[in-house]
């Protein structure tokens, strides 16, 4: 079997998979708004409640609240790729099932991008145009994590090996069908997603009926993208390309 045809092979059998879980999970489109509605909600509390020299407290809390924001939602997909459902107490339950996992990448992210910024500050007036590659860099390198977090038992930190590792064997096979989706997506809503953990789609200030037709439009591709990088993970990090060669029962 060549790349190619694995290729095609591998992304036949990640549709038809991504359609039938879509059908039975739609409502993971709506999540957005409940995430947002959420994220005002404790962005305000924090603001009332952490005032003064409580203040310094308020970026703990962000990050926490953040952190379980994307719990949840990476609960949510575990749920789906695993059992093609969801339900209120799946929901209720995973704004603190991964977040320990999720909170300790965001706390290597800030160990590296702090001793960054005293390379770059000694760089000087390249800096800006090096920290923008970097970051293009760990996009691509690092671009699974979210999957692994929620279908791998690792670490933060072996997660963020694992998924060196993963791009290094299957960067191809992950990256040309994330492309064209994200292409899609933003041809739809114009919008470039750009964070590893992206939760939702923003729906901006200019909230007339184009627009949130567009938003709903956006936010079910996007749903649908989420769901089928998982999907595509899960087959990917539990076979090889010879080992799908000889396993034609793999597709059925």
């Amino acid at each position: 079997m060549n790349l190619l045809q694995d290729i095609i092979m591998v992304n036949r059998n990640v549709f038809r998979k991504s359609i039938q879980s879509f059908k039975t999970s739609w409502v993971i489109v709506f999540t957005g708004l409940a995430y947002m509605i959420i994220g005002v909600f404790m962005a305000i509390t924090i603001n009332v409640l952490l005032r003064g020299i409580l203040s310094i407290l308020a970026g703990i809390a962000t990050l926490i609240v953040g952190s379980s924001l994307i719990s949840n939602y990476l609960y949510l997909l575990y749920n789906i790729i695993n059992y093609d459902r969801i339900t209120v107490d799946d929901f209720k339950n995973g704004f603190k099932y991964f977040i320990r996992k999720i909170y300790g990448v965001f706390f290597i992210a800030w160990i590296g991008s702090y001793f960054l910024s005293i390379v770059l500050n000694a760089i000087g007036s390249n800096a800006i145009l090096i920290n923008r590659v970097i970051g293009i860099v760990i996009l691509v390198a690092l671009n699974p994590l979210p999957e692994i977090i929620y279908q791998r038992h690792y670490s933060s930190g072996d997660s963020i090996k694992y998924a060196l590792g993963f791009m290094e064997e299957n960067w191809l096979n992950w990256l040309l069908p994330n492309a064209i989706f994200h292409f899609i997506l933003y041809l739809i809503t114009n919008t470039l997603v750009l964070g590893l953990f992206t939760t939702y789609l923003p729906i901006g200030h200019d909230i007339g009926i184009r627009r949130i037709g567009s938003y709903i439009l956006g936010q079910t591709l996007f749903s649908f993208i989420m769901i089928y990088r998982g999907h595509l993970f899960k087959i990917l990090s539990t076979s090889t390309r010879r080992k799908r060669m000889y396993m034609n029962k793999f597709y059925d």
